[in-house]
């Protein structure tokens, strides 16, 4: 992706109105402006640098809007992170300042960086655990559960998600190239499950078998795509960040460890049967 320009969109919604830049190429970093007043919010450990007047807090849960409900309200949020691989805190950085000040946070893999204003795709996406990076303050970060029982049992990465709800911009990042498809209604694309990097609500999400048992044992694919149905919008990353370390580790002389199956039910036999070991 290459750099983008300084991008600003002014709304009256409920999260922070920011402006963003995102520079590099394949090892990119978000670089947000903000007005008085105005805040940020990003995954613990993310921050490359930020002004003096650009105040960090560190705060239980996702900082949005909504955890302003008591321990319990935050104590919910916070679960909800713990399920999808990030930490129980988030930092919240918010200028105090006169003028513009600037924050930035990068990516901790190879690959994008994806700019989303919520309101544009009905206020909700569905992304891969470990996706969010940073959003304006008010965006929630909640979990979204595969409702099929057979998607729950060999869906690896696809089974656990992370659901950011609001209408204001959210930085995820991605492995690799990114494309994103736009599908019809009732128009099908098999995914492998590691390379689903985001998609809208609207897009039924199913396991299909990859073929017969040749392909299951010696294939290398795995034995089940990601069978998406639109209407939506779909996001597909070329190089997963536990595909990179699996080869890694194997690379290293190490039997590898968790992959592609770490979020499915099965452990170590859904690892065999996506086609990791």
């Amino acid at each position: 992706m290459p750099a983008s320009p300084w991008s600003h969109h002014r709304s009256a919604g409920l999260s922070d109105d920011i402006d963003f830049a995102i520079k590099g190429q394949e090892l990119q970093f978000l670089e947000i402006e903000l007005d008085p007043g105005e805040s940020a919010v990003a995954e613990a450990g993310a921050m490359v640098w930020k002004d003096g007047s650009v105040a960090m807090t560190t705060v239980f849960g996702d900082g949005s809007g909504g955890q302003d409900g008591g321990f319990m309200g935050k104590l919910l949020g916070a679960g909800k992170r713990l399920v999808t691989g990030e930490s129980l805190f988030t930092t919240v950085f918010t200028h105090q300042g006169s003028g513009k000040a600037r924050v930035a946070f990068a990516s901790p893999t190879p690959g994008s960086i994806l700019p989303l204003k919520l309101d544009q795709y009905g206020g909700t996406l569905i992304c891969q655990k470990d996706s969010f990076l940073a959003a304006a303050k008010g965006v929630s970060i909640g979990v979204h559960f595969q409702k099929r029982i057979m998607t729950g049992l060999f869906g690896g990465e696809g089974f656990i998600m992370q659901r950011l709800s609001g209408d204001g911009w959210v930085f995820v990042q991605m492995g690799g190239t990114l494309v994103e498809k736009e599908l019809a209604a009732g128009e099908e694309l098999h995914v492998d499950t590691g390379c689903l990097a985001a998609m809208t609500p609207t897009v039924d999400f199913d396991l299909i078998a990859a073929g017969g048992v040749k392909s299951m044992f010696f294939g290398g694919e795995g034995a089940f795509f990601a069978r998406l149905r639109g209407p939506g919008h779909v996001w597909i990353q070329s190089l997963p960040f536990s595909r990179l370390a699996g080869r890694m580790l194997a690379a290293a002389g190490s039997r590898g460890g968790q992959n592609r199956g770490e979020g499915s039910l099965l452990g170590e036999l859904g690892d065999f049967i996506g086609g990791n070991n």
